[in-house]
């Protein structure tokens, strides 16, 4: 792994641990104003700064692993742990969520009373909080997976405390308590959509999808297009980590390449190709006279 990803981690791994200082303080004090208050809103509010809290521990954990060098049976390092990382706040949030809706079910068929005064206070504290906590992230490398994972928890929140701020206006000019709950399953909303986008993400990454912004007729054309190549089969692209897309194929040349020892040339042409024309950081390709493919067995096209 090179210096300056393990420089980029690092600092990384600083403003992580900034933001998780800032959402767990506030945390704590947003419980104990949901329980004085009776406020659903607040206590879902609570429960996704819970998952905020989680989710920077866990990224801070991938951004220090993802800087261990390859070694031993881990020849690819740990960059995917910011993968896993990034899953499992997508599963959080889910989990959170369907909790939130349960409870707002509960309380729409059976009302409580409300402090909208305090909803209101405490929710404008946390915009502030939050957007501390948001512009810190926002130095970050948000090109990772794992920081974009933790980003989305925290950028989520400052919708979900504007929400709760305006049902603890309402209720506090009105009286009217469902206001609370229906601020609540706004935030579970919220939460929803921003697993959907982390799960789906990670899920590529995870199964090996080609990255989205490599386009495998583009990579199998500019390929085909460097002199003396004949053909490309066996074409794969993925990506180890969020940053890091990587490519491999089988590629036929001229015979007579191999015969006049051409063939680090091509080499060299077609690493090139791919390094001025997609984002790839790693390609490997093995190069082959026609008559070879009769020995393959049936492969990736």
């Amino acid at each position: 792994m090179s210096h300056s990803h393990a420089v980029g981690a690092d600092v990384d791994t600083r403003f992580l641990a900034a933001a998780l200082a800032l959402v767990a303080t506030f945390m704590v004090g947003e419980v104990v104003a949901a329980v004085l208050s009776g406020s659903l809103a607040l206590l879902a509010d609570a429960g996704h700064l819970l998952s905020d809290v989680a989710a920077l521990g866990a990224s801070i954990w991938a951004a220090r692993l993802a800087t261990r060098p390859a070694q031993g049976i881990w020849t690819f390092g740990f960059g995917r742990a910011g993968i896993l990382t990034a899953a499992a706040n997508g599963v959080t949030l889910l989990v959170i969520a369907a909790l939130i809706v349960a409870e707002a079910v509960r309380r729409l068929v059976t009302p409580t009373g409300v402090d909208g005064q305090v909803v209101l206070g405490v929710a404008l504290c946390g915009v502030v909080v939050n957007l501390a906590a948001t512009a810190v992230l926002s130095r970050a490398d948000r090109s990772s997976l794992n920081v974009r994972g933790a980003f989305a928890h925290i950028a989520n929140d400052l919708f979900a405390f504007l929400g709760t701020a305006a049902a603890g206006l309402v209720v506090m000019l009105t009286g009217w308590s469902p206001a609370d709950t229906l601020a609540s399953l706004l935030v579970a909303a919220l939460m929803v959509l921003t697993a959907r986008g982390l799960l789906r993400d990670a899920g590529r990454i995870l199964l090996q999808a080609a990255p989205e912004d490599v386009s495998l007729d583009a990579v199998r054309a500019h390929i085909g297009g460097v002199q003396h190549v004949l053909g490309v089969h066996d074409l794969h692209a993925w990506s180890v980590g969020s940053d890091r897309p990587t490519i491999s194929a089988h590629v036929v040349v001229e015979d007579r390449c191999f015969a006049s020892g051409h063939a680090p040339q091509i080499l060299d042409a077609l690493q090139a190709c791919l390094g001025e024309h997609f984002d790839v950081e790693h390609s490997t390709f093995q190069l082959e006279p026609a008559s070879h493919l009769d020995h393959e067995h049936a492969g990736h096209p």
